[in-house]
């Protein structure tokens, strides 16, 4: 087999997460596109908008990321899917001069959302689950995996850029 699904994650023959990052997205978009209406309403504080991206649409996107090795690709994907998501609950910026609705850019959609970059989340993810694995015993394969060093020779050619 070429890809399979276990246990919520997309497994493949070559180790690759772009096809995980991709289903990953896709229900993290389904979930922000259901409820797309809530979260627009001017009913609901951009806390509460916030509250709700924080802890349903970071996680479903977010799932299994520790043993993720991130890509320039996936790096921006992820980002663009954060911007996209906080420009909504954000809403567009009025210029006090002109008067005219500006989009906000990226460097002040981080000024407005504080909480960390989806990249420290993986990051904090992967150290945490590091930690896990470094506490087995060496009989788990887990730990081996990660403490031994490999046998072998590299292929030829340039590596690519993780």
């Amino acid at each position: 087999m070429e890809e399979f699904r276990y246990l919520g994650t997309t497994l493949t023959h070559q180790n690759s997460i772009q096809e995980e990052s991709k289903c990953r997205l896709k229900s993290g978009n389904a979930y922000y596109y259901s409820a797309q209406n809530p979260l627009s309403s001017s009913l609901l504080s951009k806390n509460v908008n916030i509250k709700t991206y924080s802890t349903i649409s970071l996680p479903i996107v977010l799932f299994g990321c520790e043993t993720w090795s991130l890509t320039l690709r996936e790096e921006c994907r992820l980002r663009v899917f954060e911007n996209r998501v906080l420009r909504r609950i954000f809403g567009p910026k009025r210029n006090e001069v002109t008067g005219e609705w500006i989009k906000l850019h990226n460097d002040e959609l981080n000024d407005l959302y504080s909480s960390p970059s989806n990249f420290r989340v993986i990051k904090s993810r992967r150290m945490r689950w590091v930690r896990h694995v470094a506490r087995m015993g060496e009989r788990r394969g887990v730990y081996r995996i990660l403490m031994e060093k490999p046998e072998g020779k590299r292929p030829l050619g340039r590596l690519r850029r993780r």
